[in-house]
């Protein structure tokens, strides 16, 4: 896919994709959609990708939805491949009912590279919701915050219901959805919606830092399947479940060229080498949830 809304880029095993509409500060449109899941795919292909940065071009991350349309543009009649039947009522159950946002979170969250976001402005609406998957979120100090839907008479999209309380908690997850209200940087870190907070300027090599620290050191199949365990981990209702995942992992992992590597490389006092793949030796268990009992 040739990309006209984002741009990707990989160095020192750290694919950097970037929002690329500055002058209509990142707003998000279906062609971004397309364009950062085709990367997704793309970085989770690739092994020499072992960790992904998002980030915005210009002054903002990504200032929501495109506008464009005015107030049709969240109603869906008359669109091509549209839910809305001709009678008014709507096919919920449809492959077209699924919302934009939710599309695009729901793919970060299958990722099997660590994902960091590195808020460099604004980031309101679908600008916020896609932060949420992201497994570590680093904002500059000249970044806000918005989950301004009911301001726009819509609700929360983007799966964000399933997302935000369990980063943040219930009560926090409330406060900044029932107002709609702008926040600043300072509150994403009181709230636990980001790591840290830095200046500007520093914003992409902290992010760099974090991304070269996991690509550097730690296993690439185990660092994707510790993402996957600990974010499904999250729906699971006994930790029975989680133990019996975990315990396949240590099972597999444990007789893996990797963990070979790994005790030898610390023995030795030297860094490690591991020569397993993403691409071709994930466990036999994985992809866990699509077993009967997971469904």
């Amino acid at each position: 896919m040739t990309y006209e809304q984002i741009r990707y880029e990989v160095a020192d095993h750290v694919a950097t994709l970037t929002l690329d509409r500055p002058d209509k500060m990142n707003v998000y449109s279906v062609r971004m959609m397309e364009e950062m899941i085709d990367a997704f795919d793309r970085a989770d292909a690739d092994d020499d990708v072992r960790a992904i940065i998002v980030t915005g071009s210009g002054r903002a991350f990504c200032a929501g939805a495109d506008l464009e349309m005015g107030a049709k543009v969240f109603d869906a009649a008359g669109q091509p491949g549209s839910p809305i039947r001709a009678d008014g009522t709507i096919d919920y159950a449809g492959e077209s009912a699924r919302d934009y946002g939710g599309r695009l979170t729901l793919r970060i969250f299958e990722c099997l590279k660590p994902v960091i976001g590195a808020i460099n402005g604004a980031a309101v609406g679908i600008g916020a919701t896609m932060l949420l998957p992201m497994d570590i979120r680093i904002a500059s100090d000249r970044a806000k915050f918005g989950f301004v839907f009911a301001r726009r008479g819509i609700v929360p999209e983007g799966a964000s219901m399933w997302f935000l309380p369990r980063i943040v908690g219930i009560a926090q997850a409330l406060d900044w959805t029932l107002s709609g209200r702008i926040f600043p940087a300072d509150e994403a870190l009181g709230g636990g919606l980001v790591r840290d907070v830095v200046p500007a300027d520093a914003l992409l090599d902290t992010a760099q830092a974090i991304a070269t620290e996991i690509a550097a050191n730690a296993a690439p199949v185990s660092v994707a399947l510790t993402r996957q365990m600990l974010w499904r981990g999250l729906g699971m209702a006994h930790p029975m479940e989680g133990h019996r995942i975990d315990s396949r992992g240590v099972l597999a992992r444990g007789r893996s060229a990797d963990a070979i590597e790994g005790v030898t490389a610390f023995l030795q006092k030297r860094e490690a080498n591991f020569p397993n793949r993403v691409s071709a030796d994930m466990p036999d268990f994985f992809p866990w949830w699509d077993e009967p009992e997971y469904r």
